[in-house]
């Protein structure tokens, strides 16, 4: 394992940064090698100082967002993760796997604390506001409905005494749920599916509240909600990312690319949506890096354009998380790859949009 960083691979990002945003993408990169397979799912804590990623070579590693040194290494899984989740408070991780087991894990010592079995995949994991909740996501698979189960979590001691039966446990209705997140407060949970629909559920009792069958055209790959919650960002296979309104689900706004996306984030101290994604291994071709398809983009988020592109991975983008404080943003590729590019203070002061630029 090498964690290094590579001024080479830097240049070669500002180079292929292109659009308005082209001359103010001036990135400190770190690359970090520690899996051996393609990256599922990676995020950063509250504090943005650590950087948790999830591979399919059964791995979840930790690192340090600043310098690329990794601080640890999760093993237990004997299957892919699918994905992992960090509470507030940075003592928690939880976490899915293709194994059929979730985990919780204590971040500190790396123990685990906790295992869930189930009969098929855990897809999508997510904690309350609160911390005091998981939520799980399982695949539809061989004859099982997928659910979601909402387990409580016990947070005295050292938190390895947890129930192992669910406080909710409901199957969405129809296409099946790809992806899934507390609602603001946790009053409610948010999904996306295969069909293109994203649907708001009662937390509590499993009721569907509302829903936009035709929010997507294709399968929902990621859900991230903003900063305050009130809306969130999906992207999908119909090659379209689109902010929706958290309580009534309607989209806000859409953000066109030319390639299935299968990850998008939203930016809090700038007016940009960050996307990535790319052709499956069975339709890529040599040409596709050159082409952008494995370029991260930036789109503005009022005015719904393209202002810059990120280059660097061998193939198909994954996962995409922003730090917190907007100061840099990671990747995580079908190449093994994660990318932490950090912003120089010119990111900051570019007005892509002069007057018409929203204010900070």
């Amino acid at each position: 394992m090498t964690v290094e960083t590579d001024p080479s691979s830097r240049q070669d990002s500002l180079q292929a940064s292109r659009g308005f945003l082209a001359d103010h993408l001036q990135l400190n990169l770190h690359t970090a090698t520690g899996h051996e397979r393609s990256l599922t799912q990676i995020m950063y804590n509250k504090e943005g100082d650590l950087l948790f990623t999830a591979s399919k070579d059964h791995v979840i590693n930790a690192w340090f967002s600043t310098n690329g040194e990794r601080l640890g290494t999760y093993n237990g899984h004997n299957g892919t993760i699918w994905t992992i989740a960090c509470d507030s408070q940075t003592k928690l991780l939880v976490s899915g796997s293709a194994d059929n087991q979730m985990r919780l894990w204590d971040i500190a010592s790396g123990k685990c604390l906790k295992m869930w079995e189930f009969p098929t995949a855990i897809k999508r994991v997510a904690w309350s506001d609160d911390d005091k909740r998981i939520l799980c996501l399982t695949e539809q698979r061989s004859g099982y409905q997928g659910a979601i189960r909402v387990f409580g979590i016990n947070r005295e001691g050292d938190c390895s005494k947890q129930d192992s039966e669910p406080l909710v446990y409901f199957s969405p209705i129809g296409s099946k749920a790809t992806v899934a997140a507390f609602a603001p407060l946790g009053r409610e949970i948010i999904t996306g599916h295969e069909s293109g629909k994203v649907a708001l559920f009662d937390a509590e009792t499993g009721e569907e509240i509302e829903i936009n069958e035709k929010a997507h055209l294709g399968q929902v790959t990621d859900l991230q909600l903003s900063p305050d919650g009130t809306y969130f960002v999906t992207s999908s296979k119909d090659q379209t990312a689109k902010l929706h309104d958290s309580k009534n689900l309607q989209v806000i706004k859409t953000f066109t690319s030319e390639t299935p996306l299968n990850s998008a984030c939203i930016t809090p101290a700038k007016p940009y949506v960050i996307v990535g994604g790319g052709q499956d291994a069975r339709s890529v071709t040599t040409t596709s890096a050159r082409s952008g398809k494995f370029e991260t983009r930036f789109y503005h988020r009022v005015f719904e354009e393209e202002v810059g592109r990120v280059r660097g991975h061998f193939g198909p983008i994954n996962t995409i998380a922003v730090h917190p404080s907007g100061k840099a943003f990671a990747s995580g590729g079908e190449d093994g790859y994660v990318r932490v590019h950090w912003f120089d203070e010119s990111y900051f002061r570019a007005r892509p949009y002069g007057d018409l630029e929203p204010e900070d």
